[in-house]
């Protein structure tokens, strides 16, 4: 299969590499182009970016979560009908899970994909020394190819000219062009990362983009870069569609306060005879007909007032919870199943009840890591000793105002105890890790097939089992 393929890189975080690839985007499907976004790493706001700028979901691949073999499927799937695949990498280069080892960073990706690597420089304050840094980059790993770059933050032509001579008389790498700093194509930044696709009012800022990168970007070079890479075979099998008779209903909290979704954990709980459903609790006053709600990640903290003011809602998850509801959430969703969220500011928020905790956020408490996940006992998700991979990023903690029931064990990339994880209570699962079905597909089938042993409505003439 020849899927033509670039990754773009950052030397390091913060030189505008979500900017560069947005841009990118934006101008390749300006020309026309099917483009298939990817986003390295376990990030949630980048990728819905990508989506917002291509019209196509972006996928996440991760080296450490997920691995080569399903890496290769997700990407080849993805990009099979699309003309160019762009990649955007995470952190700089060559950071992953380890400082001396490639495990999650872009570097193992792109050799995983056998795709060539475009590194973004912000080029603002050097010259000459953009030759030096192309070079050590480009030869730190002789089994990765890095084969274009290009600056960011340049402020003119015959600066841009200096950058590129330099790199191209010194280096066997091509500059491909620039961008320069513009603040009316900048997204703002909060504790988390960006501010979200959904709260940006993106269709304007794409356009900019678009027509900056058609400006001072070589379009045709990063094309002839990306159909440059040979044959890429899928190394896993694709999901099936099962016929399972009656329909799972799944009801997806999708709205400015809960967003985090992989796109794969979705298709693997419909490959599995689930149909989704998406509301809002922020803004629906019932719940739609389903058997089971995921709550997803995403800022219930910002939303605090709002959540809170909807008590119809909130009324009635806690009401499907104690019917014996499948509840499986994940983070913000979390914290939106507890009696209170406390803000940045002190202001504390009622939230369902469920679990007899309070999220308090606090600056200074920022968890960041990867996780590996073990059942410590039977629950939604599987049997004991079940594991997957994911990731953790919040400023939340969790304060007890009761007993508090978990249902797994967590470690980090290093195999070193983080503690407990999954809240529990009845059929609900809540948990701050974000778990990527891909890494354990089997919990997606458990699932959904706890599910149909529970729900009173798939069990309705049947014995009460499905």
């Amino acid at each position: 299969m020849i899927v033509p393929r670039l990754v773009i890189a950052g030397t390091s975080s913060g030189v505008g590499k979500t900017t560069v690839t947005l841009a990118i985007l934006a101008a390749l499907k300006a020309r026309g182009r099917l483009v298939q976004p990817f986003k390295v790493g376990p990030d949630f706001i980048d990728p819905g970016h990508h989506g917002a700028a291509t019209g196509r979901p972006s996928r996440n691949l991760d080296g450490w979560m997920l691995g080569e073999a399903v890496n290769r499927d997700i990407f080849t799937r993805a990009a099979a009908d699309a003309d160019i695949s762009i990649v955007e990498g995470m952190m700089g280069l060559f950071d992953g899970s380890s400082p001396v080892n490639e495990i999650g960073s872009t570097a193992e990706l792109a050799k995983q994909l056998d795709a060539p690597v475009l590194l973004v420089i912000d080029g603002s304050a050097m010259a000459r020394s953009a030759a030096a840094m192309v070079s050590g980059y480009a030869k730190f790993d002789p089994a990765l190819r890095v084969a274009g770059v290009l600056f960011n933050r340049v402020g003119s032509e015959g600066h841009y000219k200096l950058l590129k001579e330099a790199v191209e008389q010194e280096t066997d790498v091509v500059a491909v062009g620039y961008l320069r700093p513009d603040p009316a194509v900048t997204i703002s930044d909060r504790h988390l990362g960006l501010v979200t696709a959904m709260e940006q009012g993106t269709g304007e800022l794409y356009g900019r983009l678009a027509k900056a990168a058609a400006e001072t970007v070589d379009l045709d070079r990063i094309e002839a870069l990306a159909r440059s890479c040979g044959e890429l075979t899928a190394a896993a099998p694709q999901p099936v569609m099962r016929n399972y008779g009656r329909t799972v209903r799944i009801g997806v909290a999708q709205d400015l306060a809960f967003c985090f979704y992989y796109p794969d954990n979705l298709e693997l709980l419909e490959a599995e005879g689930a149909e989704l459903v998406k509301f809002s609790p922020m803004k629906d006053q019932v719940l739609p007909d389903v058997d089971m709600l995921y709550l997803g990640g995403g800022y219930p903290e910002l939303h605090g007032e709002g959540l809170a003011g909807n008590v119809t809602m909130r009324t009635a998850i806690l009401e499907f919870a104690k019917r014996g509801g499948t509840i499986f959430a994940e983070c913000g969703g979390m914290m939106y199943l507890t009696q209170a969220i406390r803000d940045f500011a002190g202001t504390s928020h009622e939230m369902v009840g469920l679990f007899p905790a309070e999220a308090v956020m606090r600056k200074p408490d920022l968890i960041l890591g990867y996780r590996a996940l073990e059942l410590a006992h039977n629950c939604i998700l599987g049997v004991s000793g079940a594991t997957a991979r994911g990731h953790e990023f919040h400023y939340s903690t969790m304060v007890p105002k009761g007993r508090l029931d978990y249902a797994c064990a967590l470690r980090d990339a290093r195999g070193e105890s983080k503690g407990s994880d999954g809240l529990v209570v009845g059929n609900t699962l809540a948990l701050y890790t974000h778990v990527h079905f891909a890494s354990q597909p089997q919990m997606a089938k458990a699932l959904v097939s706890s599910v149909r042993r529970t729900s009173p409505r798939l069990s309705v003439g049947l014995g009460g089992v499905k």
